[in-house]
């Protein structure tokens, strides 16, 4: 009865050990469930550091607004883990648009200035507040949501994501940042061909 028990606690603590983490092999190819595992030998300490949050990102942008990523591509420590990690950056002014995760929920921390933040739900219900420093708001996954820098200083938040790889579609490049037909982009939002075209213009659509 001993022997029995003894292999089967010897089971449950190697497959406890094989599963600690996967750190990502960023040169095999990327399948639905995250990148293959890096071999045992060749995992180090700097696949479970990284040091690119620390500086601020270029806010010359139309937008004036910059994302720094710690997503898997850029972490591979983070790999299967269910989370990672990126730093805004909103000049004065800048704001990062209506957009969605479809693969996560947000959390986002304020370190410098005040932000504006919202989200709309899947009733059309719209939940938003001034977010000042200290100040932590969550957005739940899919759902639409956007920061504003409505402050007079440059503003700084930090967000984690519940997924390595959180996804990202901006609803304005959606509509007026690719090829989808002007007459398609009037009739299904309302909006007349001129506004459309204008807006097509600015964020480098065609069609």
């Amino acid at each position: 009865m001993f022997l029995p028990i003894l292999c089967f606690f010897s089971l449950i603590l190697s497959s406890s050990h094989a599963a600690d983490f996967c750190v990502g092999d960023l040169a095999a190819p990327q399948g639905p469930a995250g990148f293959s595992c890096k071999k045992a030998e060749k995992v180090t300490i700097n696949d479970f550091v990284f040091s690119g949050l620390g500086k601020a990102g270029n806010t010359s942008n139309i937008i004036k607004a910059a994302v720094t990523p710690a997503f898997v591509s850029q972490f591979p420590g983070l790999n299967g883990l269910g989370l990672s990690l990126a730093r805004l950056d909103l000049d004065k002014g800048g704001v990062i648009p209506m957009h969605t995760h479809p693969a996560a929920s947000e959390v986002l921390l304020v370190t410098q200035g005040e932000i504006c933040a919202g989200f709309i739900s899947s009733a059309n219900a719209v939940y938003f507040k001034t977010l000042v420093k200290g100040d932590i708001m969550i957005f739940p996954r899919g759902l639409l949501h956007f920061q504003l820098n409505g402050g007079g200083v440059p503003a700084i938040a930090f967000v984690s994501f519940s997924d390595p790889q959180p996804g990202l579609q901006i609803l304005d490049y959606a509509l007026f940042g690719n090829d989808l037909p002007t007459e398609l982009v009037t009739g299904t939002t309302f909006l007349d061909e001129a506004q459309v075209k204008k807006l097509k213009a600015v964020l480098g659509g065609t069609g």
